[in-house]
């Protein structure tokens, strides 16, 4: 009897899959290639997926791991090089490919993993205002921890240049007690400050509306999560920025799929490559963007 369990669920107007593999449980939608939930066993969910979450065609999810693609954010707040493709004039946040359905390629099922791999191509879905040439694809895999790995492929006979996000809700157990590893002494762009560059000082803690642009990363942050006693690791390739990003109350009231009281249970890192560390792409050259999740006991 394989321990790996794979099941086409349909909410509302989205076709998802349920994959459990021994204790844990992934959910993942076909629109946007979006994972929506993933949990271990009996702890709380690691990635958060909002009570109001709306499953309609044409529309993001709210939670889960959003791919922002071929831009992170305000287009306008790019690097001009990124903005330079897209042709028309009004630009959505986070890019043109987080609510399109995604191709499924294939679920490889083993006793201790399962592997999804999805795909999207511009030549046969163009993206409108942004006539490049490129195809993606997107692997989620399951087993002891989760990992995910987002590539790349310019097509075009020209330099292709983007930027891009595994835009990643987590869950913690009240984001005021909660702490980052990895990016003391890290510059940061301050999107709340006037996008000053600022340099970290001790580990990243939240009592306010935060939204910064981390440069420089290491490859390792961890979520330290004393009221669920619990790490979360986020081990990254193909980065060298990442978003802390918590909307608070004020501005949580204006979210949508959002619970007025719901940004205290989330907290996001966005794995990404931003500003000085967008991708740059030669003719038929390839990026990875690779991220895994994993968490521990936390010792006292």
């Amino acid at each position: 009897m394989s321990a790996a369990q794979v099941e086409c669920v349909e909410l509302d107007q989205l076709t998802c899959w349920r994959i459990r593999v021994a204790d844990s449980e992934l959910l993942v939608a076909q629109q946007g290639a979006q994972i929506l939930s993933y949990q271990q066993g009996e702890q709380p969910p690691l990635i958060w997926l909002s009570p109001d979450a709306a499953y309609k065609g044409g529309q993001s999810v709210r939670g889960g791991v959003p791919i922002c693609w071929p831009w992170f954010g305000d287009l306008r707040r790019n690097p001009q090089a990124v903005q330079t493709h897209y042709q028309k004039d009004e630009a959505p946040a986070h890019g043109l490919v987080r609510a399109l359905d995604w191709e499924l390629l294939g679920i490889d099922e083993e006793d201790d993993a399962v592997t999804l791999r999805f795909a999207y191509d511009t030549r046969d879905q163009p993206l409108a205002g942004w006539p490049r040439d490129a195809g993606l694809s997107f692997v989620v895999r399951l087993a002891q921890d989760l990992s995910m790995s987002l590539e790349t492929h310019n097509r075009s006979d020209t330099p292709l240049v983007l930027s891009q996000a595994l835009h990643t809700y987590f869950a913690v157990s009240d984001v005021r007690q909660v702490s980052v590893e990895g990016l003391e002494g890290c510059r940061y762009l301050d999107t709340l400050q006037g996008w000053q560059e600022l340099r970290q000082q001790g580990e990243p803690t939240f009592d306010a509306e935060t939204d910064r642009i981390y440069l420089d990363t290491p490859a390792r942050l961890s979520i330290v999560d004393p009221g669920w006693k619990r790490r979360i690791h986020l081990d990254a390739r193909g980065s060298r920025s990442a978003v802390l990003w918590n909307p608070w109350v004020d501005k949580a009231q204006r979210l949508s799929q959002f619970p007025d009281d719901a940004w205290q249970d989330m907290l996001c890192i966005e794995t990404a490559n931003l500003m000085e560390d967008i991708v740059q792409l030669q003719s038929d050259e390839r990026h990875r963007l690779e991220l895994r999740l994993s968490s521990d006991i936390l010792r006292p």
